[in-house]
């Protein structure tokens, strides 16, 4: 029987979903998320808002902030071995 198969996996190999930038990309989705909600409700009360528009590119604006951190953090643990 082979063990490797059972092996942990190594230290390059990294989440995208542990280290840095993990809440600025959840805040992130959360106001898109909201955003987009809020945006159809008013839609469909009758009275289109521009301003939630404003609050999507804000998560938008934070969860590539977030990525950017994260992609930073998994090249700088890499290049350190």
């Amino acid at each position: 029987m082979h063990s490797h198969s059972l092996e942990a996996m190594p230290d390059t190999v990294t989440s995208p979903f542990c280290g840095r930038g993990v809440k600025t990309r959840l805040i992130g989705v959360a106001f898109i998320a909201l955003g987009v909600l809020d945006s159809l409700l008013t839609l469909r009360g009758g009275f289109p808002a521009e301003q939630y528009l404003i609050v999507i590119a804000i998560g938008f604006a934070l969860f590539a902030i977030g990525s950017v951190r994260s992609r930073r953090d998994s090249l700088r643990r890499m290049k350190n071995g």
